[in-house]
């Protein structure tokens, strides 16, 4: 399997998007003329029970769901992938518990996970062919956060390829970063990944998860410095691949500001609507 060539041009709203984040970065705050995807439909009642939501079974749903950091991808990935019966596959989630493990792919990923970098593409291939290669994903899924840049789409794309796989749409969760980073002071996780916000999700018992029982904590990467980076990293490399997604007309943005009950519903509707639509081609290599 051969990578696709890599995008070399940007389009004015990754410019834009990458605007908005640094001026964030360097404490400038959000530029004028920015806002939120409007919506793609009526907001539905906050308090919709978000514990109690209704199966929609799908076909062919393979969705990416995007975003800068901190804006709640495992949150409503995992409540999504409820809602229609699909794995939710996080990449980072899984790179994290190998760190935690020391497994040898843990070792060569730390430093980079650590320092809010991006883990090699070549490091972590294999480990997104497995993943996808597994029966639970024939149906659909939904992918948290990946793919993060142009060379991590070139491998993607190949791998969908070989699996029989049509083409990804990527859903876009929008919100101006000094929202975000605020909610990732309060964000607490534990060992296994299980996820908590101590303003909007808090735990059933004060620093335990209740899931599993076991102490929570902020993320290695939540640090001052690292979320700092991680910024950074995410305007120079992964808004070009949200720029090539809306050149083809498979990127979804969603206003991300709101409830963790408002913004499921609004992601819900747009999802909804892509699964009654047909799956796009197969992006030919003139279409990158």
């Amino acid at each position: 399997m051969r990578p696709r060539p890599v995008l070399r041009e940007a389009l004015p709203a990754s410019r834009r998007r990458l605007g908005w984040l640094l001026a964030a970065l360097i404490g400038l705050g959000t530029l004028p003329g920015w806002s939120p995807a409007a919506d793609p439909a009526a907001t539905p009642s906050p308090g919709a029970p978000g514990s109690t939501d209704p199966t929609v079974p799908v076909k062919g749903l393979f969705i990416s769901l995007a975003g800068s950091p901190g804006v709640g991808k495992t949150t409503h990935g995992e409540r999504l992938a409820r809602r229609y019966g699909i794995p939710h596959i996080s990449v980072g989630k899984i790179l994290r518990q190998e760190v935690a493990a020391r497994t040898a792919l843990g070792q060569q990923a730390a430093p980079y996970v650590q320092k809010g970098e991006l883990v090699p593409t070549s490091l972590i291939a294999s480990t997104v062919r497995n993943r996808l290669s597994s029966p639970d994903c024939r149906n659909g899924f939904i992918l948290d956060g990946y793919p993060r840049k142009l060379d991590d789409l070139g491998t993607l794309e190949g791998i969908l390829s070989d699996l029989g796989i049509p083409g990804l749409r990527i859903v876009g969760i929008e919100v101006d970063p000094a929202v975000v980073i605020e909610r990732m002071r309060h964000r607490r996780v534990c060992e296994r990944g299980h996820e908590f916000d101590l303003k909007q999700r808090p735990p059933k018992v004060s620093s335990r998860c209740d899931l599993d029982g076991r102490p929570l904590g902020p993320r290695a990467d939540d640090t001052p410095e690292a979320i700092r980076r991680r910024f950074q990293v995410f305007a120079q490399e992964t808004t070009p691949v949200l720029a090539l997604f809306g050149r083809r007309g498979d990127y979804h943005p969603v206003n991300g500001d709101g409830s963790i009950d408002e913004v499921f519903h609004r992601l819900a509707a747009v999802i909804d609507r892509l699964g009654a639509e047909p799956s796009p081609r197969k992006p030919d290599a003139h279409r990158r």
